[in-house]
């Protein structure tokens, strides 16, 4: 509707236009011309992102399907608040256990990131332009030593550091180090690279609150014969994979150490290889302790206070559920006989199985099935979850056909069972005893050994899962 001009515009007494009184119209966005009361950027409207940065941060997460997720962070944000939003955009039916892992694929090296360590921070010591990224997956052994922490600190590698003759077992100087922030010492034989060369050296290594030292006459602990190698309060440690490929490392059990303060470069390095498994597992929990002291358990605590999924628990009382029989023409009828109900409940079981696999057999689905994976390639997932007793996968037989592999985790160790199909009244089984014990298919396997042990030594407990993100 056009107006006339004068509806729009009066003149005054002297011929000039002013405005009319007529009342104007609301803004209806306010808070795009008043930047002070406004709860939107202006800067993030026009493109200048240079305030907002001050407040938020992109983080790139990558899953271990080689996708990816960018999560805008505030610049505070912890680790533990990456992975509870990860969580939830990704899904997952369970808040344990989940890590978020910083990796440099062309050093071959990985740490698990704390929990309540700041991402922002952790991120300014990358170089730009670098490989360096962040994977969210399980870790079973984040905080596996509260639970288990002979497994963790042999006896062999602790002494007390501050009385020498006091009669004090290992396993009270554990639970004095993890409880009321006492340190012993960590003591052991370890190879080291030395700077500038490609030759490794074995020496006697002590890791103490001051920080970490080396002996330069044997395994001598007098002062005169140590020589600090490092300070923990600017100190992180990786576990470095494919380290005699990459460092012609004695030993595969190899570890590295650098300044959280430097730039993130290969010189800055230094390399430390175990003889075994549990050793190098000892020193880097050792250096974790020894770092961040209560705030680990703290961390721990919070963990366990995190929501869980819970089942409603299931009333099975005679008045609540009893047997039916609906095969015959009459109608339903209640079993008496326990034998006949045992069998008929055997049977309906079967019978969910027999539908699901109609379009897919039903291990398929389960996330502890890796299907053609190596032996060596499943060794390599377990290890990087954490290798905790009870974790376990299952994958398709690479040398025996229609057989799968279950790889099972017990004392930082993975052990192979062969599970075999067999037939017997007209059906197909699996075993792994010989025929003496049989399964209608591999969830009732794994079902059946998360509550009995079996032929295994502990029971299946932790699935070895991957995530899409």
């Amino acid at each position: 509707i056009l107006l006339p001009k004068t509806c729009l515009q009066c003149k005054n007494s002297k011929g000039e236009l002013r405005p009319s009184s007529m009342p104007s119209i609301p803004n209806p966005f306010p808070e795009l011309c008043s930047p002070s009361h406004s709860p939107v950027r202006i800067g993030s409207l026009v493109g200048n992102a240079t305030t907002s940065e001050e407040d938020t941060h992109v983080v790139r997460v990558f899953g271990e399907d080689t996708h990816s997720r960018s999560v805008l962070v505030s610049s505070g944000a912890t680790v533990r608040d990456v992975c509870h939003i990860l969580v939830q955009a990704a899904h997952c039916t369970d808040q344990e256990n989940w890590a978020l892992i910083e990796q440099h694929p062309s050093l071959g090296l990985e740490r698990c990131l704390e929990d309540h360590e700041v991402l922002v921070q952790v991120q300014s010591s990358w170089l730009q332009g670098g490989d360096t990224k962040l994977l969210f997956r399980k870790n079973y052994a984040k905080y596996e030593f509260f639970k288990k922490p002979a497994q963790y600190f042999p006896e062999s590698m602790i002494s007390d550091s501050t009385d020498a003759k006091a009669e004090i077992s290992s396993s009270q100087l554990i639970q004095s180090m993890l409880k009321c922030g006492s340190c012993p010492e960590i003591q052991g034989y370890l190879h080291v690279r030395e700077a500038g060369k490609k030759s490794w050296k074995k020496l006697y290594f002590i890791l103490r609150r001051s920080g970490l030292y080396c002996s330069s006459k044997g395994s001598s602990k007098e002062p005169r014969h140590l020589q600090c190698v490092a300070d923990l309060e600017d100190l992180s440690v990786y576990t470095v994979s494919n380290s005699r490929k990459l460092y012609s490392s004695p030993k595969v059990h190899t570890f590295s150490i650098k300044s959280c303060r430097d730039r993130f470069r290969p010189q800055d390095l230094k390399l430390l290889c175990a003889e075994n498994e549990q050793c190098r597992t000892c020193w880097i929990t050792a250096f974790r302790v020894f770092k961040y002291g209560k705030q680990l358990q703290c961390n721990y605590l919070l963990s366990q206070t995190s929501p869980k999924l819970q089942i409603p628990p299931r009333k099975d009382t005679k008045e609540s559920m009893v047997a039916m029989d609906f095969s015959g023409k009459s109608g339903g009828r209640v079993i008496l006989n326990p034998q006949e109900a045992q069998s008929a409940e055997q049977e309906e079981g079967y019978n969910w199985r027999v539908s699901v696999c109609a379009c897919v057999t039903v291990h398929h689905i389960q996330p502890w099935f890796h299907g053609g994976i190596s032996r060596s390639e499943a060794e390599r997932l377990l290890e990087e979850q954490g290798q905790v007793d009870g974790m376990f996968l299952i994958r398709d037989s690479q040398m025996h056909a229609q057989c799968f592999v279950l790889s099972l985790c017990h004392k930082l160790k993975t052990k192979h069972y062969l599970l075999i199909p067999c037939e017997e009244g007209g059906r197909q089984y699996y075993t792994m005893d010989d025929g003496v014990t049989l399964f209608m298919d591999l969830l009732q396997l794994v079902e059946f050994h998360q509550i009995n042990r079996g032929i295994f030594p502990v029971c299946l407990k932790h699935p070895c899962i991957r995530i899409a993100l």
